[in-house]
């Protein structure tokens, strides 16, 4: 696309971070787009993950990208990492969609699913501030790179291509006999439990046991039924079902399973077949 065509399109810039809702991290970020790019329409997609928790982002960022206009920037900073050696980059991919961000595995699962198509480390002094802050790539790095990405100019003018970005460490699921192991990955608002246990796993797991009951245990807590909705657990109960995230998770409801549980991100979940 060139710039001349960007400026009759609209272009979308969303943006995901760890900077919370208290402070002016975000608004400033969302000044720079302005400034640079003052046709770009910007979405928040949260601004709530769990702080420096990588994992976290990047989940939620997988999860949301699909659901936006074809040619979406996504500008994603969630990055413990910041004024280090980690890299700033871009990445363009076959779907369409743009993420710009830390190379710290933020990014990486998003934009597998989309199809990565180039990678570049954001160095060229034109496409950032003047001057950049060891602490705040969100406002002098980042948010300048996808602004500029929304007035039509290349991926590859922002800096150097890149052969290769860092993908994040998971743990996996486990099998072990008549169990599926596996760990909370994401706690929601609600104090709902997302675990690593996609359905496809968990289907597999199901047709070797095929008849037998199956019940999750989390801590001490053990026989937790799996449901198809909330609403089929009594008032109050735990449950376990599949989410829309399409993994295994442990609710209570109308209430936190996190607290009910005092459970969070790394707690160990189990499925087990009777």
């Amino acid at each position: 696309m060139t710039s001349a065509m960007a400026g009759r399109t609209r272009q979308t810039v969303a943006i995901l971070t760890d900077f919370g809702y208290g402070d002016h991290y975000v608004g400033v970020m969302k000044g720079v787009i302005g400034s640079i790019a003052p046709k770009a329409s910007i979405i928040d997609i949260t601004h709530g993950v769990p702080p420096q928790q990588v994992t976290a982002g990047a989940l939620l960022l997988r999860e949301s990208w699909r659901f936006f206009p074809r040619r979406t920037i996504f500008l994603a900073v969630v990055d413990p990492g910041v004024g280090t050696g980690r890299l700033p980059i871009a990445v363009d991919t076959r779907s369409g969609a743009r993420f710009v961000g830390p190379d710290n595995g933020l990014l990486w699962s998003a934009a597998e699913a989309a199809g990565i198509e180039s990678i570049v480390e954001l160095r060229a002094p034109r496409y950032r501030l003047p001057e950049v802050s060891a602490t705040f790539h969100g406002r002098d790095v980042f948010a300048p790179a996808a602004a500029w990405l929304a007035t039509g100019v290349p991926i590859a003018a922002l800096g150097p291509a890149m052969a290769r970005m860092n993908r994040l460490d998971s743990v996996g699921v486990e099998s072990h006999g008549r169990e599926l192991r596996c760990r909370v990955v994401y706690v929601d608002h609600f104090g709902n439990l997302v675990t690593n246990l996609s359905r496809a796993d968990f289907e597999q797991f199901a047709a070797r046991f095929r008849g037998q009951r199956l019940s999750v245990t989390i801590k001490r807590h053990s026989g937790i039924a799996l449901r198809c909705a909330y609403g089929d657990a009594p008032a109050g109960a735990a449950l376990a079902i599949f989410g829309s995230f399409q993994t295994l998770e442990v609710a209570v409801r109308e209430g936190s399973a996190a607290n009910r549980f005092a459970a969070g991100m790394g707690t160990g979940v189990t499925l087990r077949a009777h």
